[in-house]
């Protein structure tokens, strides 16, 4: 959302961010984001909604809770809009804050939906009820058998959502689909990609079959939005001046989201199989370790000091996009959050696919499939994935004729020209 508000003051409007109290104070890596914008964006102006009374707090179940805030805020969110001496334009809100599009509607005033993921998900996603509604079994029922959805091929219904595959009683569930229904409630859906990446799918969020019953909204393409790249040198992290030491396209990068973690059983597999691989790489590991935890304590003895100089291990964090923009990264293995396969692709790096959660299942599929610029790392289905299998999927894409192919493939023009494109392209379904 902090992206699509650069883009639209690059454009010359006039942006106004509400936030709602639990979701800012409750998230300190929120309160970090908000903040980087604030010093990066003056003239984005942001206001939080004062504080229901009775608003519960944002703890697991997540989904029902937030949409429980969103909808406890709508009389704060209608004073604020109200408040705009010269009215309001447009309001765009996230896919979870479908709670909100009503009193905005009854304001009159146009609304959009910003889907942060890709048109595959959003044509998964908005399909996924009327699917529901016709089955005679439970997405965790189906397990592993195929779902036919329009415009998009088959794809195993383990792959959805987990809170999609809870209990069709459960608070959860019915939260998730109360969200997923509320998305073409909009007016419009912005959608974090680019036409010649996701044409096809684009084209059929524009056929009624994809909706039967129902109207579906024009859908833009305003991506992509991806992380910045080229900071000063004085604020340059440490793993760019190490990057500046290695050969071109020889480092394996392993990052997987501010929300991914693993195991210790997990971690020194990874470590075994990237030490056997002989190959460079820099490693992110996230929480739930910090910076005063012994992180070489979980590896096996002396790993850390057998692949000193061709390998880095960083805590918590790196500029992702600045990292995959590097001369020195040859391969990315990635948790296949819509953010990171965009960056991945736009830098022109090929990628192994390791899912953990959301909907980076059905990314993965695309990424193996139908863009062919990624292979997966099948052991996540298993629940572990073997030091052999990363030694293995490493040499792979490094230095295989399979992996040079996948290089070629996210490496061409298409991808990363037009995936630069800022003119967004519409397929209005009206």
């Amino acid at each position: 959302m902090v992206h699509l508000a650069g883009a639209l003051l690059d454009h010359g409007y006039a942006v106004s961010v509400a936030l709602i109290d639990p979701a800012v104070n409750g998230d300190p890596a929120f309160r970090a984001v908000v903040a980087r914008a604030v010093a990066s964006m003056p003239s984005l102006r942001f206001h939080t909604l004062p504080p229901s009374e009775d608003a519960p707090t944002l703890i697991a179940p997540f989904i029902p809770r937030y949409l429980d805030i969103v909808g406890r805020h709508n009389d704060r969110l209608r004073d604020f809009l109200c408040s705009f001496t010269r009215g309001v334009h447009a309001v765009v809100v996230d896919s979870l804050s479908v709670e909100a599009l009503g009193v905005v509607k009854r304001l009159g005033i146009p609304r959009y939906v910003m889907f942060t993921s890709g048109a595959a998900a959003l044509a998964a996603f908005v399909q996924l009820p009327s699917v529901l509604a016709e089955a005679r079994r439970t997405f965790q029922e189906l397990g592993d058998a195929p779902l036919e959805l329009f415009g998009l091929p088959p794809m195993p219904a383990s792959h959805l959502l987990g809170e999609l595959l809870e209990d069709p009683e459960s608070e959860i569930y019915k939260a998730a689909v109360t969200a997923l229904y509320g998305i073409p409630e909009a007016d419009g859906i912005l959608v974090n990609t680019f036409e010649s990446l996701d044409a096809g799918v684009v084209a059929a969020l524009g056929d009624p079959r994809c909706l039967p019953g129902r109207i579906m909204p024009p859908v833009y393409c305003v991506g992509p939005f991806v992380g910045g790249v080229g900071s000063e040198a004085k604020d340059r992290h440490e793993c760019l001046t190490w990057l500046d030491g290695q050969p071109e396209s020889s480092v394996v990068f392993l990052c997987f989201g501010s929300g991914g973690n693993h195991s210790a059983e997990q971690i020194k597999e990874i470590a075994v199989g990237l030490e056997n691989s002989g190959h460079r790489f820099l490693w992110v590991v996230g929480n739930p370790f910090s910076d005063d935890q012994d992180f070489d304590a979980l590896l096996p003895n002396g790993s850390l000091d057998r692949t000193r100089g061709r390998g880095l291990v960083v805590k918590q964090w790196v500029p992702q996009a600045e990292v995959l923009h590097h001369r020195a990264t040859g391969a990315f293995v990635t948790h296949c959050g819509w953010n990171s396969v965009l960056e991945g692709v736009t830098a022109g790096v090929p990628m192994l696919c390791w899912p953990l959660y959301a909907e980076q299942k059905m990314n993965m599929l695309r990424m193996v499939g139908e863009m062919g610029v990624a292979a997966e790392m099948v052991g996540w289905q298993r629940g572990l994935v073997e030091a052999a299998e990363v030694e293995g999927e490493v040499r792979l894409v490094m230095d295989s004729e399979d992996g040079l192919e996948r290089r070629r493939l996210v490496a061409c023009g298409d991808c990363q020209v037009l995936g630069r494109r800022r003119q967004p392209a519409a397929s209005d379904s009206r």
